[in-house]
């Protein structure tokens, strides 16, 4: 896997600077001084890309430090490479002004926006799977501290389906045909191709409910074509869902009414 060079954009006090997203380490510069806790990354869920939309992740983090500031720490997904160097996922990382919790002790807390552009040439299908977390922070005087935070990160393509249910509307008792598709991700070609082989839910939610209910679970063709038939009883709403895996992202369709005649 190359090294990605993206880019951060660290907010604080008003302004905004940039750096790289894996800087060199200024000569005479030293680890140390600062401490992590509480890291937080979008709330512990996994993180879902798709090929074209930039996805924004919160995160947060308390950061401990006596010596000066300015600005506030990074808070990103990295992976170690063979040579040591890494990869982070990151395109633009926007951290908030500091919550001050005791100064005296030097204890503050920071809001992260961390934003993944996956048009990025370098986001590759293999960079599906589990992402360590990592924290950073530059100081006044040119020094830095960089922690592993033993936080794992999952990161899986994004899904998505469609439905169509026909007749609309249905005769009551006779058949109705529900079709749709289910397709993935693929950030090699930047487009959405055919998911084969998925066990995808086929859902229906009456009409004035609050929820969907599963009525039987089909699986995608060679295409990531669905298709199945029910018998239309009462009028409501029909959708497919996917619920994922270690690589892919849970997915919804959007609901298709039919009402009976």
């Amino acid at each position: 896997m190359t090294r990605k060079t993206m880019w951060r954009t660290a907010v604080a006090g008003g302004a905004a600077a940039v750096f790289t997203g894996l800087a060199a380490v200024p000569a005479g510069a030293a680890e140390g001084g600062v401490s992590f806790t509480r890291v937080r990354v979008n709330g512990g869920e996994p993180i879902v890309l798709g090929v074209k939309e930039i996805v924004e992740i919160p995160a947060s983090v308390r950061m401990t430090t006596r010596h000066k500031f300015d600005g506030g720490p990074t808070v990103y997904p990295y992976r170690n490479t063979p040579a040591g160097v890494g990869d982070a996922l990151w395109s633009s990382i926007h951290t908030s002004d500091p919550t001050v919790v005791d100064k005296a002790k030097g204890i503050y807390d920071f809001d992260l926006s961390i934003h993944i552009d996956p048009r990025h040439k370098d986001v590759t299908n293999g960079d599906t799977g589990t992402w360590r977390t990592r924290a950073e922070m530059w100081l006044a005087d040119g020094t830095y501290d960089m922690d592993d935070e033993n936080l794992p990160l999952q990161v899986k393509r994004a899904t998505r389906l469609t439905v169509n249910a026909t007749p609309e509307p249905v005769t009551k008792g006779r058949t109705l045909t529900v079709k749709g598709t289910v397709t993935r991700a693929n950030w090699d070609t930047h487009t959405y191709q055919g998911y084969a082989g998925r066990t995808v839910s086929l859902q229906f939610k009456p009409t004035g409910a609050a929820s969907y209910k599963t009525v039987k679970k089909v699986t995608s063709d060679s295409k990531g074509g669905l298709k199945t038939t029910v018998k239309a009883t009462e009028s409501g709403t029909w959708r497919w869902t996917y619920y994922g895996n270690s690589t892919s992202g849970a997915r919804s369709s959007s609901g298709d009414h039919v009402a009976l005649r």
